[in-house]
């Protein structure tokens, strides 16, 4: 991204960025002063008052300063009341998007005997931001002046490792920077890329359990650090409808295919106002204080398993990115080949049957991805790694804590009660785990009724030892590779060595853990479990997008408690 002025043209190599305002310090505009910005910085922002409350400390202090004047009323609080404050607020040119809506509902044909169904007449509501503005703020925002790529790199160390870090770190921006360049306008702009990132989830409050599906948007330029601690890096897009009917048409296929459809036609119509800048360079001020010639681009899918089934319009238990069979998941191999928009057209047009595509290639033939939409996206290269769902929660918590629970009942059954004497010996030396710096203490070992990633997390750290002696050698082995494996890819950095040790470890994992399949665990295999299966995927999507921390789903699952819960 090379520097420019206002109008597009470039700077001189050196040359200083042009001052963010001409203000003066002391200007506080559309604050009249610093006490009345400050006094509502305290009240909208950081104490987050209703306005009833706003309403009362505005009483109370304008009846203060009467007392303190002996009755000179024009004497008075920075605010008349919550709406003085708020139109204050509204006024400020810079700030948040205003929210919008439009309404979605089914257009195919209906039924011509008996009720219609309620969910084809229903109108569905989509809240959202104009993500343009969204990106715009973020651009702009100085406070990612050292935490923030304008062009991808390669980095090398001494030995000739290569490093990955950051998102401009990896292969895809580099492609990316690419494929844009051989548009001569482009010439010398600055890629942007939009990650986005979708997940439901279900809030309970005084009235019951409340259904919300937000979508969250992202600057790929930020480093993985700021957008893991929410500086103002992941924003709330919008609200998705989720549609509702009655319990008879729940595996209703018209029913199936309008609910799939109208995710992925909302996510187009949400983000149009991008499109343009996908192909003509937009000019926008960047955190370092320069503009710049900016083309969008839509980057990787922050999303857990289901989501990403439905993002990639595949059908359950297939992989997004690979072709493999889901016969074949879990196989040794590597993946046999890639999903690509361009694979997925050309079986369309082969002539093959909806429910041969379904069948024999997972994919979900009357669906239209929302990428298709955009230019220089496909949806199956954008699918990235989820370390929550599939490595701690999947992987670890799912699959192995419970294979290891079932193989000691399997292994205990002909002496009633002594499965349960090593599960309580298990939870023990759990619970035995000294105080220590970054080790959490499971004081009831690690029977919990509810799990969070957190407590995954702690659990990996002292669950091993515990099992020595209790499980088969060979037990231990994969568990202990599988660890090895999942402290690696949580690195903030990785160099080519790195990977090559998680390759080793995951062989290793691979191997050792058909014990469970020996010992009657898991007689089906492993095919069944696309999360397990996506691990193979790891080591290549860290050189195509960086390491995993900044794309994971514990990002914007944190996002909930603000965005929703308060």
């Amino acid at each position: 991204g090379i520097p420019c002025n206002n109008t597009g043209n470039p700077l001189p190599v050196g040359c200083p960025p042009p001052p963010r305002t001409t203000a003066l310090p002391s200007d506080w505009t559309p604050f009249s002063d610093r006490i009345e910005f400050e006094t509502a910085d305290i009240f909208y922002r950081q104490a987050q008052l209703s306005r009833g409350k706003i309403d009362n400390i505005l009483t109370v202090w304008a009846a203060s300063l009467l007392k303190a004047t002996n009755g000179d009323f024009d004497a008075v609080p920075p605010f008349a009341n919550h709406a003085d404050m708020h139109n204050i607020i509204d006024s400020i040119p810079l700030g948040d998007a205003p929210w919008h809506s439009f309404t979605a509902s089914y257009t195919g044909p209906h039924p011509t005997e008996g009720d219609v169904p309620s969910w084809m007449t229903a109108q569905h509501e989509i809240w959202y931001r104009n993500p343009r503005t969204i990106i715009r703020n973020m651009l702009a925002n100085p406070d990612f002046e050292n935490e923030f790529d304008t062009t991808p790199y390669r980095r090398y160390d001494s030995s000739g490792h290569r490093h990955y870090q950051n998102l401009f770190s990896g292969n895809w921006t580099w492609e990316q920077a690419d494929l844009i360049a051989k548009d001569g306008k482009c010439n010398g702009a600055m890629f942007a890329p939009v990650i986005l990132g979708s997940d439901k989830t279900t809030v309970s409050i005084a009235t019951g359990q409340n259904d919300y599906y937000p979508l969250y948007i992202s600057l790929g330029n930020v480093h993985n650090n700021v957008r893991r601690a929410h500086r103002n890096a992941v924003a709330l897009l919008a609200f998705l409808a989720i549609p509702k009917c009655e319990k008879e048409y729940k595996d209703d296929a018209d029913y199936r295919r309008f609910r799939r459809q109208l995710f992925h036609s909302s996510l187009a119509t949400i983000l149009r106002s991008l499109r343009p800048g996908m192909t003509t360079p937009e000019i926008a001020r960047c955190p370092d204080g320069h503009f710049r010639r900016i083309i969008y681009g839509l980057a990787p899918y922050i999303a857990d398993y289901p989501e990403q089934a439905l993002v990639a319009c595949i059908v359950q238990k297939w992989c997004p990115i690979c072709i493999d069979h889901r016969t074949k998941l879990g196989g040794k191999d590597p993946p046999s080949g890639f999903r690509s928009r361009q694979h997925t057209e050309e079986l369309l047009r082969g002539g093959f049957s909806a429910k041969a595509l379904w069948d024999d290639y997972g994919i979900v033939s009357d669906a239209i991805p929302f990428t298709n939409d955009f230019p220089r996206a496909d949806i199956h290269e954008l699918i990235a790694g989820d370390l929550l769902h599939q490595m701690i929660k999947g992987a670890f918590k799912d699959h192995l804590v419970t294979w290891v629970g079932e193989y000691i009942t399997l292994s205990n059954s002909d002496t009633p009660g002594r499965a349960d004497e090593v599960m309580s010996e298990i939870d023990r030396r759990i619970a035995a785990v000294p105080t220590f710096p970054g080790l959490r203490h499971f004081y009831q070992g690690r029977d919990f009724k509810q799990w969070t990633g957190d407590d995954s997390k702690g659990l990996m750290k002292v669950y091993l030892p515990a099992l020595v002696g209790l499980i088969p050698d060979e037990m231990v082995q994969a568990i202990a590779s599988f660890l090895e494996f999942c402290y690696l890819a949580r690195r903030d950095y990785h160099t080519e060595a790195t990977l090559g040790d998680m390759e080793k470890h995951l062989k290793d994992y691979l191997h050792f853990r058909d014990i469970f399949v020996r010992t009657g665990v898991r007689p089906e295999g492993f095919d069944a479990l696309p999360r397990e299966h996506a691990l193979k995927h790891y080591v290549s999507l860290i050189r195509k997008f960086g390491s995993l921390n900044g794309l994971c789903t514990s990002i914007t699952e944190s996002k909930h408690i603000k965005a929703i819960k308060e």
